[in-house]
């Protein structure tokens, strides 16, 4: 026996006993982990005792753990005996090198009393809040009979003020009203005549009447689709070094449809995570899947595109928990969460719902949708119509009577004779097996020894193959071989540099006369050391010597050449793999995907709850778990986004997290109430939800803030005044191409590139802006390129786009303002304003600036504002006159020195704060 540790040990008991009489106080008090332990152990205690770090064997994340026998052998915490836990003799030993938390201050009195109590009390735990579904029975409190309460959101909010010794502000005026619900349900500004409007309807129902219109409003999802689309890091481009183009606009437009049509949130949600796995999805629910689509790939030559494939599973994993559970998950990919009971392979369990899709990080981003414009869709089912009724009776059944329209056509044109099959295709063709690597992957980008396999191909009337290609270097060859890989070769092309990557070339090759059907097989190969990677293959196409087509008329052909003429509109989707080839998922020690580890089976983290019963334990069972009663987190989160859109401000500020280590929430007993009507009451209707908020008192509280209210709630987080806040960057855009009469509100369509300095591509190449009316839509169409984003957005804070974004932090620099006042479509717009003000009166110059104001403003100014425009414009005319300031841009056919003073005031008007200012 170490008798030396049998004395140290019986030292210590007593010692701790002793101290323990010293430090304790009453304990009668009931003590709770999540209010008064949880706090001591986040802050002193789970840096080393978590789930990075378990020192001593020892980790606070999971009850049982805590309990488990520790390295020393002896228990942490006994539950009933505190004396004779040793967490409690270790935060009150003399010694600093045994005392806890080591090599930091000492825990205060108070906080060991509490610890000792709560394990004498029996160290009962409790999970966070956030995790433990909102309750049914929250009833709003009361509250003082002075406060003008609207709706039972009032009552939280007054009472959280009555408990602060604060008073509402009063109503805002109703300019003010107007111009706030304008911008926060459709993004746009009223003109002056509906602010008039609105003021001048004096029935009980104007402010209502008025919600609902401007709810109904097609430009409302536009509005809201912006929120979104920082969360569904959505772009029109691919990101890393090559930063290629990608066609996913038909997502964007598909969340700006959802929103105008009210889709109930939890369609909403399943719809993008699993559309394609509902029964008999339509092209709106493969559309939607895109959202996950949005992930970066990678085209850089010489990358692997399964290190890339599984960055893009991984991220989808940490988007989906920030977006729908307001959590953290990127650290749990290497370890345990530090602060949450999340374990580690928790986060590779979650990550098996997405490790079966098809996707791969290939250049032609398959599996993809294929749609057509409306317009373009009516024709072509005409024409397709046209052509099925001119078929032969023998032909009749070359037509499918399944799959949408784009399927059906390409299988008609294929069988009568316009024999090419795209790459976009070759896995998804029934003529087509797949294209293949060594490693039996899918790949696009052709390596040497790949291969393609075709089954059952009638050569028979096939006297030549054509293949599209593009490389920038020379060397590859492409072998067409019957039966097998080591079968007769019946034909050969070499591919030679085509002078870039991207720079296409058709190679064609000869056969001899081929019977009966085969399995073709393309070999692609090198006749000397080039790098792997050969060149990129677009298409085959089989030449025919008497194709079906050609039994029939000019007339009719002429048809099939129009209806191959139609192009389609592409929208990468998420869709997933055959069962056979379904992948296994194990969890990447430290992260690492290169050392993968135990296998696990597709589940989500124990303390979120389970798949629903009956649902399938795939993405779709995934989704309807996000959207299930039971779920504690998807409508606390939703509602929150949704009120931080609205006040400036979340309940919970940390709307990325809401466990152990985000804000705590400034009125939790609201946030569970609107979670829960969001769900029952309003069956996941957004714009009830939206109306339910804005209908309340406390958000038409004029933003007015009185010293008082400054000092005891600087940022506003007890909701004493109305919202001010800065406008978003693409609201700023919109509200002065608004203002300006410039706007374009068409709905819908392919992104813009509206004008930018040259400068700021960043060496990419050029950015063809748009002309005309174009260039003027709302800033939602704008153009996304991650690696260089347009400047006038990231200016006032937009994002890149590259991740998701739950908040965008604002800012203030003097790049605002400069870009205010130079932008050349800012400029533009000014110039735009001053034709309307010039117009308003021929001599009459207070008029004019009169009507400038107020178009900017939306209210009438006072005589002292006057004067000081009046100043500025007389100031400006005079240096015009006398040719002491140059204009800095020609004002074409309207060129006078009053148009140019007016166009300086007007590009101050819309420099002011309160223009760029929600109040």
């Amino acid at each position: 026996m170490n008798f030396k540790s049998l004395w140290l040990g019986i030292g210590l008991a007593i010692l701790a006993a002793s101290i323990f009489w010293v430090v304790r106080t009453d304990s009668s008090q009931q003590i709770s982990y999540n209010q008064h332990i949880r706090p001591i152990i986040n802050a002193k205690c789970i840096t080393c005792h978590g789930g990075v770090k378990q020192s001593g064997g020892l980790s606070f994340l999971f009850r049982e753990d805590a309990l488990d026998t520790a390295e020393s052998g002896q228990p942490a915490i006994i539950p009933g005996d505190a004396q004779h836990s040793e967490m409690f003799q270790r935060i009150i030993h003399h010694d600093p090198e045994y005392r806890m938390p080591l090599e930091a201050p000492p825990l205060t009195k108070e906080e060991i009393n509490l610890i000792a109590d709560w394990i004498d009390q029996g160290a009962q735990w409790e999970d966070h809040w956030a995790y433990i579904p909102p309750q049914k029975d929250i009833i709003p409190p009361d509250v003082s009979s002075d406060y003008e309460v609207r709706n039972e959101i009032d009552r939280f909010i007054f009472k959280k003020l009555q408990d602060n010794e604060l008073t509402p502000a009063p109503q805002a005026e109703k300019e003010v009203l107007a111009r706030r619900l304008y911008l926060d349900l459709t993004g746009l500004p009223p003109t002056p005549k509906e602010v008039q409007d609105f003021i001048d309807d004096n029935s009980p129902r104007a402010y209502e009447t008025l919600v609902d219109r401007l709810l109904a409003s097609l430009h409302f999802g536009e509005r809201w689709a912006a929120m979104w689309l920082d969360l569904a890091r959505y772009a029109d481009t691919k990101g890393y070094e090559k930063d290629l183009d990608r066609s996913i606009w038909k997502y964007r437009d598909w969340v700006i449809n959802a929103f105008n049509e009210d889709m109930p949130f939890d369609q909403f949600t399943v719809e993008q995570l699993a559309g394609d796995l509902l029964p008999n999805p339509t092209m709106d629910q493969l559309v939607a899947t895109a959202f996950h689509r949005n992930t970066m790939a990678n085209d850089e030559g010489g990358t692997d595109n399964e290190e890339f494939r599984v960055a893009s599973v991984v991220e989808r994993v940490g988007t989906t928990f920030e977006v729908w559970q307001g959590t953290t998950m990127a650290c749990v990919q290497c370890h345990s969460h530090p602060y949450d009971p999340i374990r580690h392979e928790e986060f590779y369990e979650f990550m098996a719902f997405f490790n079966n899709t098809e996707d791969r990080d290939i250049y032609n981003e398959q599996p993809k949708l294929f749609t057509y414009e409306p317009e373009d869709a009516k024709d072509l089912a005409s024409t397709l119509q046209w052509v099925t009724t001119h078929l032969q009776e023998q032909d009749r059944d070359l037509v499918p009577e399944e799959g949408f329209l784009y399927e059906k056509k390409e299988a008609l044109l294929y069988d009568l004779g316009y024999r090419k099959v795209e790459a976009e295709e070759f896995h998804a063709s029934s003529k087509l097996i797949e294209l293949l690597a060594p490693d039996q992957d899918v790949v696009w980008q052709v390596q040497d020894s790949s291969w393609i396999m075709f089954e059952n191909v009638d050569l028979s009337q096939v006297e030549a193959i054509s293949f599209r290609c593009a490389t920038a270097i020379s060397g590859g060859f492409i072998d067409v071989r019957l039966d097998s890989l080591n079968g007769e070769k019946i034909g050969q092309t070499e591919i030679t540099n085509t002078g870039q990557w991207d720079q296409w070339k058709e190679f064609k090759t000869s056969l001899p006369t081929v019977s009966g059907k085969h399995t073709i097989y393309y070999q692609f190969r090198k006749n000397k050391d080039l790098t792997q990677h050969l060149f990129h293959l677009d298409w085959i196409y089989y030449h025919e010597r008497a194709p079906l087509k050609e039994k029939y008329s000019t007339t009719f052909n002429t048809k099939l050449v129009q209806l191959n003429s139609y192009k389609p509109i592409t929208t990468p989707i998420m869709r997933d793999r055959p069962a056979e080839k379904s992948r296994e998922t194990r969890i990447f020690e430290r992260g690492n995907w290169m050392a993968p580890g135990q296998l696990v089976k597709a589940d989500v983290p124990e303390m979120l709850g389970e798949i629903p019963k009956g649902e399938p334990t795939n993405r779709l069972g995934m989704a309807r778990w996000l959207v299930s009663r039971d779920n504690p987190l998807t409508a606390r989160v939703a509602v929150n986004r949704f009120w931080e859109q609205l006040f400036g401000l979340g309940i919970i500020e940390t709307m990325e997290e809401f466990g152990s280590q985000g804000n705590p929430p400034s009125h939790v007993q609201l946030l569970d109430w609107l979670a829960v009507q969001f769900m029952d009451q309003h069956h996941w209707s957004v714009k009830a939800l939206l109306k339910q908020i804005v209908m309340s008192a406390a958000y038409q509280q004029s933003s007015t803030a009185t010293p008082e209210k400054i000092e005891k709630a600087p940022r506003n987080r007890l909701i004493s005044r109305g919202p001010r806040v800065r406008l978003s960057a693409e609201q700023v855009r919109d509200q002065v191409l608004s203002v300006s009469g410039l706007i374009n509100l068409d709905l819908y369509g392919p992104s813009i590139k509206p004008p930018r300095p040259d400068e700021s591509t960043n060496g990419w190449g050029s950015w063809v802006a748009e002309e005309g009316e174009a260039q003027y839509r709302r800033s939602l169409y704008i153009f996304t390129k991650r690696t260089s984003p347009h400047p006038m957005l990231t200016t006032f804070d937009g994002t890149a786009r590259n991740v998701c974004t739950s908040r965008r932090i604002r800012t203030n620099t003097p790049l605002q303002a400069l870009t205010l006042l130079n932008d050349s479509t800012f400029y533009t717009a000014a110039k735009a304003l001053a034709l309307q003000m010039d117009a308003t009166h021929p001599t009459d110059v207070s008029q004019c600036l009169q009507a400038g104001y107020e178009r900017v403003m939306l209210r009438t100014p006072d005589a002292e504002k006057i004067q000081a425009l009046e100043l500025l414009y007389q100031d400006a005319l005079h240096r015009y006159q006398q040719k002491t300031m140059v204009h800095p841009v020609a004002v074409g056919s309207h060129d006078s020195t009053r148009l140019k003073a007016f166009i300086l005031v007007a590009n101050a008007l819309l420099n002011l704060d309160e223009f760029v200012t929600k109040n």
